[in-house]
């Protein structure tokens, strides 16, 4: 028995799991799988409610479609981890304390931070109180509850990337009574290769789709949205997908983060300003070969593999292993029975290789799909979450003599 035991002291080792979303999930499994037979690890949830949301589904709940509801404790059943509900609201990172709901104080040894990122409705007046966002199942809820009533009229969607596009997809596709506009200052598909973009463009035209690149929104009005340079669009309904912000909570905790407010973490993913506090997914700035990795499921879920198993190594006295990862595909869905499918190198730009039609839509759902059998597999095989695609070459990170 230790002298800390014997000084009536607790040897329990508290990590605390902030976010249940892809990476923050993947991070409870993994942790809760690898430390089930030692009773000096507590790793315990925390989220502010029990249903999983399926971020990659979200266009699909906002028109209207019935999705499972996946319950957290559900997905942690036979881990040993704890779930706690609540928002989280302060973090002391030197105190090591989380306050839940004001009202309560969870203290932690460990803390893995994966309070992800939510559309950028502050970005532009009038967004916040006018426009429609898709940060969860009940505004997505919320939205196609909107889109029912309309009857008819014009929908626009703020934003041309892939949730963009998606969103404005699926709406036409189900609502072909509405007029949908999409606006960016990005052509639709700009990243992916020529032919790629051809047909998601193609795709969107069938559809109905009023795609208009290279503008700006300025403000959002409770009936139109007006552009950069005067011009204004009438609409009856605006959903916001452009840019996303993250929550301020690290910054105000005193952890170093980036100029977007991301925490900036070294090669094993903790804090570079708190070694004790690891970051996954959205929440983190997290350097490669290449850059700053952006917020997807791909690249999410593998760092909440990668911190658990860093926790694991800490508490055996070994040092955390360099995180890295290269990207692989962008799966985009065009409706139900449609998409488009790039294949990427690591560092994320196009190759030739794509796929499209109904063949691209099954692999878009193979991939939505996935996150639950994996998950399944860590509880019974912790290993089995750790492959994915290092990136070789484009991931190595040359640095500096000392």
């Amino acid at each position: 028995m230790s002298a800390q035991h014997e000084a009536g002291r607790s040897t329990t080792h508290r990590v605390l799991i902030l976010g249940a979303g892809y990476a923050g999930m993947s991070a409870a499994i993994q942790l809760a799988s690898r430390a089930k037979r030692r009773e000096d690890v507590q790793v315990t949830l925390v989220n502010a409610q029990e249903r999983f949301t399926e971020r990659l589904r979200l266009h699909m709940t906002a028109t209207g479609q019935q999705l499972a509801e996946l319950s957290i404790p559900e997905l942690l059943e036979g881990t040993g981890a704890q779930f706690v509900r609540g928002w989280v609201t302060a973090v002391d990172a030197d105190a090591k304390t989380v306050r839940i709901d004001d009202d309560r104080v969870l203290r932690y040894d460990t803390l893995v931070y994966g309070l992800g990122s939510v559309a950028d409705t502050a970005a532009v007046p009038g967004a916040e109180g006018h426009a429609y966002s898709l940060n969860s199942a009940q505004d997505a809820e919320v939205l196609a509850d909107r889109l029912t009533r309309l009857g008819s009229g014009t929908v626009v969607v703020g934003g041309s990337g892939l949730t963009g596009v998606e969103s404005a997809a699926e709406i036409a596709e189900r609502h072909p009574e509405l007029n949908v506009v999409l606006l960016g200052r990005a052509e639709p598909g700009a990243a992916m290769n020529a032919k790629a973009k051809a047909y998601l463009q193609a795709a969107l035209d069938r559809l109905g789709v009023q795609v208009r690149s290279g503008v700006e929104v300025a403000k959002v009005l409770p009936d139109a949205v007006e552009l950069v340079g005067g011009a204004s669009i009438a609409a009856n309904a605006v959903v916001w997908t452009s840019g996303t912000r993250v929550s301020p909570l690290a910054a105000a905790a005193g952890l170093t983060v980036d100029e977007r407010g991301r925490i900036v973490t070294d090669a094993a993913l903790r804090s570079v300003s708190h070694s004790e506090v690891y970051a996954v997914g959205d929440a983190a700035a997290i350097r490669q070969g290449y850059g700053v990795m952006h917020g997807t499921c791909q690249g999410g879920m593998p760092t909440g593999v990668h911190a658990a198993v860093s926790v694991v190594r800490a508490l055996k006295g070994k040092q955390p292993k360099p995180f890295r990862f290269g990207y692989y595909h962008t799966p985009v869905s065009l409706g139900r029975h449609d998409a488009v499918v790039q294949f990427t190198r690591p560092d994320d730009s196009p190759r030739r290789i794509h796929l499209t039609g109904p063949i691209a839509a099954r692999y878009k759902e193979t991939v939505t799909a996935s996150p639950w059998p994996t998950y399944g597999r860590m509880k019974k095989m912790p290993a089995s979450g750790a492959f994915w695609p290092r990136g070789g070459r484009f991931t190595r990170i040359i640095r500096e003599a000392r």
